[in-house]
């Protein structure tokens, strides 16, 4: 897909053949912080994420549609973080601010082909929670293995077909003014900045008609709690109501999470915006959530805890019994 991005010719006739992104400091120190910082984030993001995919993937239990789900937002999460963080990281460790032309159309297409995709498969998981609470005798039928298949296929393939058009669209216009990108990876709007030519406006186009396909989203999947709740308030045991409202709370506060700072993000007035804002709130929607959506879910989860439970004293148990037979077949040797 690459490979059809051409380098854009500036008005004065040279070549851009890089990008300078935004650095998080100046100071040699803090930019040693900020790449501890971020270390520690993925890591973080790393093991949580990991767990859960490890989880779901090999504990029986967790073979229901909601895990399914569950570990298809894992692995978007885990691509979202591994395609923004490392670079910046490697700009503050070598003290650098240069992306490759290329690096910025392959940042940007995957940013948005996992972040989308995301979206679109939260969407998926709250019809998985409406089916599973407001219509528990039709679940098996409405969300069999071949439909939750089909339907995280239609997140990840509407999740890159979103990429592939905004990228597209974004590095067909011609950049006049200057190199240097308002943020800490490549992303629409501070590069639609360093446009010179009207065509932008078919990408601002673009952007409203994601943004009304996400207000779409957002409307059925709060049509879709509302009817969850209803229906959870009817309960008559407590203990029902409580294991019902700790499925869908975490994922409720991972969507207001990713939705109310992407929002802010792409919709906020110019009069507002400044590089240290835009930081922030790039970091909230870009790297916050890949990394807290494990404790999210995990917390209010017994089912997932005692399988990430399971999961580490199995893998604790098998290290002992390596190191107990590596020891007694030394002794044995000498």
């Amino acid at each position: 897909m690459l490979r059809f991005f051409t380098r854009q010719q500036m008005s004065n006739g040279s070549s851009i053949t890089h990008f300078l992104l935004l650095p998080f400091a100046h100071t040699r120190e803090l930019q040693l912080w900020h790449f501890w910082l971020f270390l520690g984030i993925s890591l973080a993001a790393l093991l949580g994420n990991g767990l859960i995919i490890t989880s779901t993937a090999c504990d029986q239990h967790l073979h229901t549609p909601m895990y399914f789900f569950l570990l298809n937002l894992s692995l978007l999460d885990l691509g979202c973080i591994l395609t923004t963080v490392p670079k910046s990281m490697a700009n503050s460790l070598w003290d650098t601010r240069a992306i490759s032309y290329t690096g910025c159309a392959a940042q940007l297409f995957f940013f948005l082909f996992f972040i989308s995709a995301e979206f679109y498969l939260l969407t998926v998981m709250s019809y998985d929670r409406y089916v599973a609470i407001c219509k528990p005798l039709h679940y098996g039928t409405l969300l069999g293995s071949r439909a939750c298949v089909q339907m995280a296929a239609a997140a990840w393939g509407s999740g890159f077909l979103t990429a592939l058009l905004h990228t597209a669209n974004t590095f067909s216009l011609p950049l006049c003014r200057g190199n240097a990108v308002e943020q800490f990876f490549c992303e629409i709007p501070p590069i639609l900045k360093l446009s010179c030519s009207h065509s932008y406006h078919r990408e601002v186009g673009l952007l409203v008609i994601g943004v009304c396909v996400t207000f779409g989203c957002f409307v059925f999947i709060v049509g879709s709690y509302v009817q969850i709740f209803r229906a959870v308030l009817r309960i008559p045991s407590e203990q029902g109501r409580h294991k019902t409202f700790s499925t869908c709370l975490p994922h409720l506060a991972v969507l207001f999470l990713l939705v109310s700072t992407g929002l802010f993000a792409y919709l906020k007035p110019p009069s507002i915006s400044s590089p240290s804002l835009d930081l922030v709130v790039s970091v909230l929607y870009s790297v916050v959530p890949p990394a807290v959506n494990p404790l999210i879910y995990s917390l209010r989860n017994q089912e997932l805890k005692d399988a990430v439970r399971k999961l580490l004293t199995g893998c604790v148990l098998s290290a002992i019994h390596c190191l107990l037979y590596h020891g007694k077949s030394s002794k044995c040797r000498s």
